[in-house]
């Protein structure tokens, strides 16, 4: 039987119904402090871009909003776009974001453009050439955030220098994006809910290829799960209805999305008690122990108290 699991909180910050783009952020935030009340470890904001219904183009200021409001609670990105930007601001960015907030700070990345072909191009120039130099990117990044990275023979580093480094972890939905996390030596999230691949197999090959870097010692995963949690069979199958999951086309990464997702497979549903026997049968079978929690309710109160429900099941013992 597993036990000790942990439960964060992704947030793609959607702007549901007539919500202002105001009322979208103010109820990021306060889901934020709630998660933590709630025992919550960790709260990610995604990035996406001229998008109507979703609010976050620029994560990591939301989390500096966020930073202020809450004590323990791990904020990061799920995740920073990184073929869009100069790895040099991100780190910078980053260890901002750790000297401020230190040991709470998690940089989470990605490979998807985020939006559509034109606000990327708008955004960054060529989307597709920006994907090739990912690994260029990526590598240029972990120096930064290792203080060795050097520019025409002389040391750059991205300052403030923090007394504890941001986490870094790479985020996708098959195995192409946890071969980039073994070979760099970071942390991998699996995102079950935009992936029709069966997440033990990519967490495995992550697993197996890992290699040992100065950012992690050891393969460190997570699943990123869909949930909708109710006090009865009866609501959940209701808010079930009107659920809305990122299509492929939205969220998952440039080359890796599958044409038709099957969301029965990618959402639990239930009550507390069905959804956590879910979610521990799928720790079992991947051994992963930590889940990213994403809800596609479309109403902020039934979304806050599925959060509230599935964080009441004693995920600790």
């Amino acid at each position: 039987m597993v036990t000790g699991l942990s439960l964060g909180v992704l947030d793609l910050v959607p702007k549901i119904g007539e919500a202002s783009y105001e009322q979208a952020l103010q109820e990021a935030a306060a889901l934020a402090v709630s998660a933590e009340k709630w025992g919550y470890e960790r709260y990610w904001a995604a990035e996406h871009h001229d998008l109507k219904d979703l609010a976050c183009a620029s994560p990591e200021v939301l989390l500096a909003h966020i930073g202020v409001k809450t004590k323990r609670i791990r904020l990061g990105t799920g995740a920073l776009l990184l073929p869009h930007y100069s790895p040099l601001k991100v780190a910078e960015s980053f260890r901002l974001l750790a000297a401020l907030y230190p040991g709470r700070i998690d940089l989470g990345i990605g490979r998807a453009p985020g939006g559509s072909a034109h606000a990327s191009m708008a955004l960054s120039g060529n989307f597709l050439q920006n994907v090739a130099d990912m690994p260029k990117k990526l590598r240029a990044l972990i120096k930064l955030l290792e203080d060795r990275y050097m520019y025409e023979d002389r040391l750059v580093q991205a300052r403030p220098l923090p007394m504890v480094q941001p986490d870094v972890w790479m985020l996708g939905t098959n195995s192409k994006s946890a071969g980039f996390a073994a070979e760099y030596g970071t942390g991998y999230v699996f995102g079950q809910f935009m992936s029709e691949r069966d997440g033990a197999e990519v967490l495995q090959t992550y697993r197996e290829q890992f290699k040992p870097s100065a950012l992690l010692d050891k393969p460190r995963a997570m699943l990123s799960i869909g949930v909708i949690c109710a006090r009865t069979e009866a609501k959940a199958r209701k808010l079930l209805e009107d659920a809305k999951l990122p299509g492929p086309e939205r969220a998952a990464e440039q080359g890796e999305a599958e044409e038709h997702p099957d969301p029965q497979r990618r959402l639990i549903s239930g009550t507390p008690g069905q959804v956590r026997e879910r979610l521990v049968r799928m720790a079992e079978s991947t051994g992963c122990r930590e889940f990213l929690i994403f809800c596609p309710i479309q109403d902020y109160r039934h979304r806050l108290e599925s959060y509230r429900l599935l964080a009441a099941g004693g995920w600790k013992g």
